[in-house]
């Protein structure tokens, strides 16, 4: 008789080991760690404090992999825009003035009535401002400043940051007019009297406040005489005594006023 046979001779069929074997393996794999998915284990309060603790360890793609999760789950908005400002501010933090201006203006896009909005408008224009050096180098980063700045008043008239925001302006309108000035006597000093005359006049028309005037003025004076309109020349010469009679320039526009005379 074959092995078969005699299995069913005696009443056994392999079905109940099956069962048994499949018994233990369910009951094994319930008793083990059971995987829980980030759906289940998502906590936007958890989240943001463990991206804080990543921060404040200069841990920022780490962090910002905490904050973007928060960003993209959290279903009642309410942590939603403080995990995108938080990511804006990790990229200034390292140092990214590019990726944090990205950054700040996607939550200006996403967020603009929050009562943060104020704040990231403030830093875009802070990230230009920090990257102003000198006139020559700084026009670029000054002019954006500026049009940033004048953004912040422009839609948030009740932001904090008043006091340093007027601050602010009016140091980017002097490097801006010190720029065009530094052009104007590039000219000059070339004897192109006439595009030197251009740039002063540009200081003068969008500058009027500016704090280098007497020097423009005596400038635009020298390229008038310089060209042969002397009559022009006269006007600024005593433009220039009559509104700083105390300026350190006057003496010499006085010695021109005499030879323009002659």
């Amino acid at each position: 008789m074959k092995p078969h046979d005699i299995s069913r001779a005696k009443g056994f069929t392999p079905r109940p080991i099956m069962l048994f074997f499949l018994l233990l393996f369910v009951v094994a794999s319930c008793s083990g760690k059971k995987d829980i998915r980030p759906e289940d284990e998502f906590n936007a309060e958890k989240y943001l404090a463990r991206a804080n603790e990543l921060l404040d360890n200069k841990e920022y793609d780490n962090a910002r992999k905490l904050l973007l999760e928060v960003k993209n789950r959290d279903l009642t908005k309410k942590y939603a825009p403080v995990a995108q400002m938080r990511i804006a501010d990790s990229y200034l933090k390292e140092g990214e003035v590019e990726l944090a201006t990205e950054e700040y203006k996607k939550f200006l896009d996403l967020y603009p009535d929050d009562r943060s909005a104020s704040y990231a408008q403030y830093q875009i224009a802070m990230a230009y401002f920090s990257q102003i050096e000198s006139p020559d180098r700084g026009f670029g980063p000054a002019a954006k400043a500026l049009e940033e700045f004048e953004k912040l008043k422009r839609l948030f008239p009740r932001n904090p940051y008043k006091e340093l925001v007027d601050l602010r302006i009016e140091r980017c309108r002097d490097t801006i007019a010190d720029y065009e000035f530094l052009v104007g006597e590039f000219y000059f000093k070339k004897g192109s009297y006439h595009a030197a005359l251009g740039r002063f006049r540009g200081v003068l028309a969008k500058f009027p406040d500016y704090k280098k005037e007497p020097t423009v003025l005596y400038h635009m004076a020298l390229s008038y005489k310089r060209t042969g309109n002397r009559e022009k020349a006269e006007e600024y010469f005593n433009l220039l005594i009559g509104k700083y009679p105390h300026d350190s320039l006057v003496r010499e526009a006085k010695k021109e006023l005499v030879s323009a005379g002659k």
